[in-house]
């Protein structure tokens, strides 16, 4: 049975992404089991919550070699903390590594507004990906962060927006996608990003 694999490793609203998948008629199965993951079509990893807690957590079981791995076999979707995770290193509580599937670093937001950046932002699309197939430039969808990726290489910046400085807001190197905002609570555009998404290896 075709499915996306949603990785369990006590970090994230799970059920949200589920059932907004769900809504989509896209099967799921929350998991942390090896061989789910390597059967799984896609893997979605969520998260919440702090960059260090969360790579302990992946690395503990060896989750993280595993998402590693896949990632050349089949599309994989970081959400929020979970994108962050994608990325070489992250700067939050300590200097912590990440997954290195993106190039580039975690950094608190360089603006002089309010943190977290709480809210629905407007997206820009510096460069094409099928993650976005369909939206137009200036759709709105909703945020919850302190930090975020600054990737090394701008051609894998595939969103950004606006929050008193660039904030990048998705980004995408071969098959590995992430988003900084929330696609599962971004109403009918988050939808729309999670259908493309569940489209990829189908």
């Amino acid at each position: 049975m075709s499915y996306t694999a949603i990785v369990d490793y006590g970090v994230g609203n799970l059920k949200s992404v589920t059932n907004a998948m769900k809504y989509l008629g896209l099967e799921t199965r929350i998991t942390s089991d090896a061989a789910e993951l390597e059967r799984a079509d896609a893997i979605i990893l969520p998260g919440v919550g702090a960059f260090p807690d969360a790579a302990e957590r992946l690395r503990g079981p060896g989750l993280d070699k595993l998402v590693i791995g896949q990632a050349a076999r089949k599309p994989i979707l970081g959400i929020c903390l979970g994108m962050q995770l994608l990325f070489d290193r992250g700067e939050e509580v300590r200097d912590c590594k990440g997954l290195g599937l993106v190039h580039g670093s975690v950094e608190r937001i360089r603006t002089d507004l309010k943190l977290p950046h709480i809210g629905w932002n407007s997206l820009r699309f510096p460069n094409v990906s099928p993650l976005f197939s369909g939206l137009d430039e200036g759709c709105f969808v909703y945020f919850v962060h302190t930090f975020c990726g600054r990737a090394a290489d701008p051609g894998q910046v595939i969103a950004a927006t606006d929050y008193g400085t660039e904030v990048v807001a998705a980004v995408q190197s071969g098959n590995v996608y992430g988003c900084q905002f929330h696609p599962e609570k971004s109403g009918e555009v988050g939808l729309h990003i999670l259908k493309n998404f569940g489209g990829l290896n189908r």
